[in-house]
This record gives C-alpha cells, structure tokens and sequence, in this order.
C-alpha cells in the first residue's frame, strides 16, 4: 500500500514538470460546414473531456504526451473515434461530422479497453437511466428489464434482482463506482439495493466475465457507471420530479455539480415513496409499500499526468414483504415483515500516465446493514406487560467489505493493447440479532490477470488469462444438537480461467463476433452453511458444506449489419456449468416449513436475442424496433433450471424529433407492446405461467420558455389493466398478480 501512495505522489511531483499539451479545433457539420454546439469531445483513456461552443470551437488543456483516443459525439451524428499523437504544445484536431439515424454511440466502461460498441470484441448492451426512465420505471431493477435477455426476480415492485440469460443472485455481479457492490445477494428477496438517482447508464455483460471481475461473474456483470463530473469551468444543476399513479409513488433527486481546470465536486440527494401497489383486479397487495433514501457525492482532481476522484454513496431503503392481499390502505409506513437496510459505498479511482503506458488503482469499501423484521403474533395472556414494547429485529447483519483493483495498462506494442493486474476483497459478515441466517464469517479474495487486444486490418482479436483464490472461514454458531446449529467452516476454492474472443468486419457495415470464455463461483455462505428457517421464503434450508466451485464455459456468437436506416442483429450463446448448485425439497418439515437442501448437478443453458431496428428514408424521425429474447435452462438428469425468464418479444414504434424549435425540442413518442410467452419448461417444484401481452405507451418533450427550459414526460405502463402473473415473480406461489395500470409523469429542471 505503501509503494502505491508513493508512486502516486511522485506522479503528482512530475506532473509540474512534465510537459502540458492542449488539443483543439472546431467541429462542423459536413453537410453544410455550419458549426455544430454542444458536440462532446472526449479521452476515455484520460477520462477528460469538454463540448463545443456556439462557433464549433474547443479547447481540452493539461494533457499529457502520447497516443490517445478521442472520441466525438453529438445526438443525431455519426460518432468519430481516432487515436492522436499529442507530442506538441498545441495539437489541432478540427472534424466534420455526418448526419446519422442511427443512435449516438457511447464509449463501453465496463470492458478493459475503454472502446465504442463497434469497436468492442464482446457485445455488450447499453442503455442510459434516463431512456430506462422515460419508459415509466419505478425502480431501477424495473428499469433495466427493458434491455433484451436481461430480466428480474421481483417481490412486488420495490424489491427486484437481475436476471440475465437465466442466472441471478450471486451469478451475477453487480458494480458501481467501479467497485463490487456486496449486499447479501444471496438471498431470493434480497433486492438490487442502489437507486437509479445519480447514475448516467447501465451496461450489460451478458456471459461469463469472471475474467474481469472474478467470482460470481459466471452469470454476466450489471455495470453502473455513475454520473459525471461537469466539464471544466461549468456548473450544472438540475431537479427531478416523478409520480407514479399505481403506488400514489413519488420520486424525485437533486444535484449539483461545478468544475474548475483541475477540481471537480457533485453532489446528488434523493428519494421515493410508494404505498402498496394495486393489481390489474384493483386490489393493492399488502404491505408492498417501500421508502428510499439516496445521497451521492464525489469529489476529482484532474491534472496532467495524474486523475483521481473519491465517491461516496448512501441509500436507506425500508422495504415492506407482501405475502397476500389483505388489508385496502394508503398507508405508506411498513408493517411486518419488512427490511430495513443501509448501505455506504466509498470508492476512490485514480489513474497515473506516462507516455505509452497508464497505471489505475482502484479501492473501495462497503458497509451494508440488513435488518429483518419478522411477522410476529401476540398473545396477549403471554405478552400483557409487553404489549407496547417495540420488537428488535429477528435478522441484523452487518456485512463490511473492501476492495481492490489495480491495472497497468501498456497501451501499445505493434498493434496490442494489454492489462496486467490484480484484485481481490476481504470481507466480513457478523450478526447482531435474535437469528442466524448465515454465520460469523470472513472471505478473503485474491486474483492476477492478463489481457490483450489485438488490432488487425479488418478484424480485431482479444485474449486473457487469470488464476483466483477465495478463502472462507466461518464460525460456529448455536448448540450442538439444536436444529439451527451451524459448525464451523474453512474452506479454500481456487480456479484458472480463459477467455478468447475475435471480431471481424465482413465490410463496413456487417459484422461478426465470436467469444468462448470459461468462468466460476465459489458456493457462498447460505450454500455452505445454512441450517434454519428463512424467513422471507418459508423454507428451512440446509447448507451443504462440501459444495465445489460452479465452472463454466460459455460460447457467444453474434452477427450484426447496420447502416445508416437500418440495423439488425442476432446472439446466439451456449453455456454448459458444471457443479451447478440449487435448492430441492426432500419431503420433510420443520416447524411447518418445507426442508429444501443444497444439491449440485452439471448443467446447461442456451439461447439467444434477435433485433432489428428501422428508420425509413426520408421519415427519419421514425422508428421501428423488435427484439425477441429466448433462454432455456437443463439440469444433467433432464430437468429443467428454475426461474428461468419467459420468451419474450417486444416491438416499439418510436418516433423522435430532435432539431429544436422556439417551444419545444428534443420530443418523443413510442408504443410498445410486449409480449411473454407461456413458459411450461418449469423446474420439478415451479409452476407453468401463462403466456401474456402489455401494452404501453409514453411521450415527452422539452419546453422552453425564454432561457429556462423544463423536460417533460408521460408515460403508461400496462395500459389496458391486465391481470398477469409474471413467472419470475416470487409472489407468484401465492397467487398475487402483478402490477396494474401505472401512469407515470416526470419533470426535469435544470438550473
């Protein structure tokens, strides 16, 4: 740690003594030369940028000497990415850009080499929170459903969990602030836990990534990258107001942000109030009431040769646990049972330069609290002197982690980009309360990387190589004898994983892509060591502590051809895991809860999306999009995996209109109905869920009245009231339906 604060600090002493370039020029239209305000220019490697002004003009000053890429983007154009020599004081680079139906691209975070998605070997889907938003949203883990072969595990509407192709919980990873986001995934109803209130987008890695990221990447990552500093010498600020007609829901968030040349600073404060949300019948589900409380702050330095930036982020959320549909109120307090969970996430990124290499060190912590508070029943012959005592909470862990991931990064030997580097985590989980869900434990993560990317003529080659080891002790827990005893743990899992990927450009406009990539998760706590009632399932499960490794080996392949009307794709993947593990009754009860037993089987999964997306000439402001997504999932003995998504397929006519006027600007409209289909390839203990149709719709615009202009936004999910159940949904076992018509009004203010 030491040497790493050292070389920091002599970055910071060369940084006054190396030399300071500039990069400027002026950025026009090709079609008619006039010059084009507000285009984005910016160095994903540098993490620097500016935008232009009314004349085109643009400056990004203390930059320091090498080869980086530049990237140039602006809605409605072509996005241009080049890589410049900076070896001068001052370097010009002035572009035209061509007018584009197509979307405007944006640089990929999630993947080693910072590239645009053409650019990228992995395919990688992204959408921005605000596109998730403005289809009605309630929650982010709503929100990123609409991304194809992406779904969730929902308990009403304020808890959800990704699923992506057919894995959840801790198979998928999830990060922000670009560190791992620990939260007690492991369990069903466990929540994503982060608000959508501060993060710019969210990218998908639909695979194995355990490459990148180590365990529990087997299944895929969900990437959220936080909103940006302001440009340098800027201030912004703006206000977000949501309603939410099904949940009486309200939602909103503030921020602001200002930099100078070198020091950058945001902040962001929000919330959400939801009562209990009513179904297509009309009747709400009680106690699926939720409250939120976020706050995100961050704080940059940005100089020649070195960046860093420190992030902290808080989130309260007290969710309710619906179990039926009894009691018709607005109340917005939950009642039991419910969780109250607390999260701080503190991560700090910094980045040092030298002329053909950069070194990146990023460290985080997070501490998250969850308490549980069950349903309890008073008696009152028993209780009559307590009878106004406040009961504790059944369930109070406290799980603290800190990371680590340091990269150098050799920007370029011949044509070969490559990373080196390291990560790891040590973790502790203690408990504080009346049960013991999991035991007192620690987990202690270590891994080493390489990886490469190749550049060929037409065609672009990626390779990596790393080597893991998970160390878990657990204490023992309870009397020896008693049905809750839990015995100590230690147990040590290692793996060695491959990745190899290629993309080829057939011509300018078609493109394929082809990944194999193997991946692993060690068995977590619950798996290894349960031995009671979990409360939130009504199951008494029972850990196994001679679980193995999860392995994996999954193959990719996706053709896509895009011009500048129109675009289609197909991805098609096979994912073969050994060792799966999963829960199966074994007939017993305890306490009137069903005994369900840790169990491993080998295991396959395979499927794919297909899409295609169509802006008709000359009606460019018209669009035309369809997606369809299929996964299925089987068990070595010919079963089938449990919650495993419904085929879907979606198709949305959207039309956009982006050149302002003296009212209104940037306007939009879109119909979308998406359709599930029946899904019978059910697991031995689920259920078959009925095939069903959601139509919805939404429009939006940006008024403007003299310099104040104020983005508005409508939308209706579920417009014809349907009753449906959804198959992932964990209220489906009790017959609750979910989440009828929503309106959804939004009003975004910037100052």
């Amino acid at each position: 740690m030491r040497n790493i604060y050292a070389v920091i600090l002599m970055a910071l002493i060369c940084n006054s003594i190396f030399s300071q370039n500039s990069v400027t020029g002026t950025i026009l239209d090709s079609e008619n030369n006039e010059p084009l305000e507000q285009v984005s220019i910016y160095f994903p490697q540098l993490e620097k940028g500016t935008i232009s002004d009314e004349n085109g003009n643009y400056e990004i000053r203390n930059l320091p000497t090498g080869s980086f890429k530049i990237v140039v983007s602006y809605l409605g154009f072509q996005t241009i990415s080049k890589t410049i020599n900076i070896d001068k004081k001052t370097v010009d680079f002035s572009i035209n850009l061509s007018p584009s139906a197509i979307e405007m691209e944006e640089v990929i975070v999630s993947t080693p080499f910072h590239k645009l998605q053409r650019e990228n070997v992995m395919k990688i889907e992204r959408a921005s929170v605000k596109e998730l938003k403005s289809n009605g949203a309630i929650t982010l883990s709503d929100g990123i459903t609409n991304i194809p072969g992406v779904e969730s595990v929902s308990t009403g509407v304020g808890i959800g969990k990704p699923v992506i192709r057919g894995l959840s919980s801790n198979r998928v990873l999830t990060y922000t602030q670009g560190i791992r986001l620990e939260n007690q995934q492991f369990g069903d109803e466990h929540g994503l836990g982060i608000s959508d209130a501060g993060i710019e987008s969210v990218e998908v890695i639909k695979g194995p990534a355990s490459l990148l990221y180590g365990s529990d990447a087997l299944g895929g990552v969900l990437y959220l990258n936080p909103e940006k500093f302001a440009v340098p010498n800027d201030t912004e600020g703006d206000i977000n107001l949501n309603y939410f007609s099904n949940t009486q829901g309200i939602n909103g968030n503030g921020g602001f942000k200002t930099s100078s040349d070198k020091l950058k600073f945001l902040v962001r404060l929000g919330g959400a109030s939801h009562v209990d949300y009513k179904t297509g019948d009309g009747e709400r589900v009680t106690n699926s009431r939720f409250k939120e409380y976020d706050l995100k702050t961050g704080l940059g330095y940005q100089g020649t040769n070195f960046n860093t930036e420190l992030r902290y982020n808080y989130n309260n959320s007290e969710l309710g646990i619906p179990e039926e549909i009894g009691v018709q109120n607005t109340e917005r307090d939950a009642i039991e049972p419910f969780q109250d969970i607390t999260s701080h996430i503190i991560s700090s990124k910094s980045n040092i330069y030298f002329k053909n290499s950069s070194l990146q060190a990023i460290f985080g912590y997070t501490q998250n609290n969850r308490l549980e508070y069950e349903d309890h029943e008073h008696h009152e012959e028993e209780h009559e002197e307590e009878e106004h005592e406040e009961e504790g909470a059944a369930l109070d862990m406290v799980l603290k982690t800190f990371s680590y991931n340091i990269q150098y990064n050799i920007k370029q030997i011949g044509a070969t980009e490559a990373i080196i580097g390291v990560q790891g985590m040590s973790q502790t989980n203690k408990n504080f309360g009346e049960e013991v869900l999991i035991p007192d434990a620690s987990t202690n993560d270590v891994g080493i990387l390489a990886t490469s990317h190749t550049h060929f003529k037409n065609g672009d080659l990626q390779l990596g190589i790393r080597y893991d080891n998970r160390v878990i002790d657990g204490d023992e827990s309870g009397t020896l004898g008693d049905d809750t005893y839990i015995a100590s743990i230690e147990r040590s899992f290692h793996s060695f994983n491959i990745a190899a990927g290629y993309k080829h450009d057939f011509t300018d406009n078609f493109t394929g892509r082809l990944n194999i990539a193997s991946g692993f998760r060690a068995p977590n706590l619950a798996e290894l060591t349960s031995n009671g009632t979990h409360e939130g399932t009504n199951r008494f499960e029972v850990g196994n502590p001679d679980l193995d490794n999860e392995k994996n080996l999954q193959t990719d392949i996706s053709l896509e051809y895009k011009n500048e009307h129109f675009e289609i794709y197909i991805n098609g993947f096979y994912n073969s895991v050994s060792d799966y593990i999963y829960l199966e009754p074994n007939g017993e009860f305890i306490n009137e809860d069903a005994v369900y037993l840790y169990l491993q089987q080998d295991a396959v999964l395979y499927g794919g999306e297909a899409g295609l997306h169509y802006h008709p000439h000359p009606i460019d402001w018209l669009h035309l999009e369809s997606n369809f997504s299929l996964v299925r999932g089987k068990l070595d003995n010919d079963g089938n995996l449990p919650l495993i998504p419904a085929n879907n397929w979606n198709n949305t006519l959207r039309f956009e209109f982006n050149s302002a006027t003296n009212l209104l600007s940037n306007s939009y409209g879109f119909i979308t109905l998406k359709s599930f289909f029946k899904q019978d390839k059910v697991s031995t203990y689920e259920t078959p869920t009925d095939s069903y149709s959601l139509l919805n719709m939404g429009l939006g615009t940006t008024l403007s009245f003299s310099k104040q202009k104020i983005g508005i936004k409508v939308s209706a999910n579920n417009i014809l009231d349907k009753t449906y159940v959804s198959h992932l949904s964990r209220l489906k076992t009790d017959g609750i339906a979910n989440i009828g018509r929503n309106i959804n009004v939004g009003i975004s203010i910037p100052l």
